[in-house]
């Protein structure tokens, strides 16, 4: 943990930092989706509050393979101008990870390759998956194919973490960061061929982890066989955890203990009753607005769950949908959808923003 990546790594990042790439092109094999058909689905009164009845899904960019891990990032140069302000995701399946910022006609490569550098057999999901910032503004990235966590930094990664108890770790999915820059993350198999049946497993479990400020990683649970999203309330108090498991679709609650441990698990959210062929996927990365509401991909598109573990209502987008992220001024939320980048205007703003 914290060794700095520092020579051939600056080779393959760096000119990626001023890289502006084609556009991307819609696959021959996938007709054009106009998400016309998107639509909001209000199964409370309380979804008003935070999303209009005629919010409008926006089609940003299409043709990827898998969009996963949207975060909002703003990069600036050495004398401190910003030289970037937009979202950043990932392409598991390619093993690229794009940008957007307003104004531009279609996402650009921004790291390629993003989670695997030297082709390896044995993954199913080579590329970089879930992304978020420190309380710096630098990127933490889980990287499926080196199977780690990294902090990328001024063209250069930093590993937080890649191994528990001398074993490497699955496949890290997603990450969040308290306030005191605690980074918190999930393990499950998903980037290895045969997922949890493996051969380049080395760890028997799917884990919950900790890196706090100083590098120390902790174990915080194992009760999942497949831990997914992951993001706290709006006061810290509580972790919730995204089971995207076909036996325990749930969303998951632990208190948030004074040394940075969890307890008390429960659940918050169960999906099972409202698993159906045609609203595809569980739920798997998430948001928490301000109000404490959690925004996750999944059952056709985002649903939208209050704090007491209620389905308020649904963006259906038509779509499996992934993951989602706050941007601009926190109150748009930005959507990866398979094929797509999305997004849609609310009328809340994400927590901490």
């Amino acid at each position: 943990m914290g060794e700095t990546m520092t020579h051939s790594m600056q080779f393959l990042i760096v000119p990626v930092l001023f890289l502006i790439g084609s556009a991307i092109c819609l696959g021959a094999d996938r007709e054009p989706h106009s998400f016309a058909g998107a639509r909001i689905e209000r199964l409370d009164p309380a979804l008003d509050a935070v999303l209009a009845p005629d919010a409008k899904v926006d089609k940003l960019g299409e043709g990827f393979r898998w969009s996963e891990g949207p975060t909002w990032y703003v990069e600036k140069d050495r004398a401190g101008k910003v030289i970037f302000s937009g979202i950043v995701f990932s392409d598991v399946l390619a093993n690229t990870s794009y940008r957007w910022q307003e104004g531009w006609p279609a996402p650009q490569v921004f790291l390629r390759p993003s989670g695997l550098y030297n082709n390896a057999p044995g993954f199913r999901e080579r590329g970089s998956n879930g992304m978020t910032r420190d309380n710096e503004g630098r990127l933490i990235i889980c990287q499926h194919g080196e199977r780690r966590i990294v902090r990328f930094e001024d063209g250069a990664m930093t590993v937080l973490a890649d191994k528990y108890d001398g074993k490497r770790f699955n496949s890290p999915n997603d990450a969040t960061v308290r306030k005191n820059g605690d980074v918190y993350f999930t393990d499950p198999p998903y980037g290895l061929e045969g997922s949890k049946d493996s051969k380049l497993r080395e760890l028997d479990f799917s884990g919950v982890y900790r890196v706090s400020k100083d590098g120390k990683l902790t174990l915080l649970t194992k009760d999942f066989n497949f831990p997914n999203g992951l993001a706290f309330s709006p006061d810290e108090k509580t972790l919730y955890v995204c089971s995207t498991d076909g036996t325990l679709p749930i969303i998951a609650a632990f208190d948030v203990k004074e040394d940075g441990t969890i307890a008390n698990k429960r659940t918050h959210f169960d999906s099972k009753p409202y698993v159906d062929p045609k609203y595809p996927g569980l739920p798997d990365g998430m948001e928490v607005d301000k109000e404490g509401n959690i925004w996750t991909g999944g059952l056709g598109g985002v649903a939208v769950i209050s704090p007491q573990g209620k389905l308020i209502g649904r963006i259906y987008t038509g779509e499996q949908t992934s993951n989602v992220a706050w941007g601009d001024d926190g109150s748009t939320l930005y959507v990866t959808a398979d094929y797509f980048l999305l997004r849609i205007k609310t009328k809340t703003k994400g927590a901490g923003w």
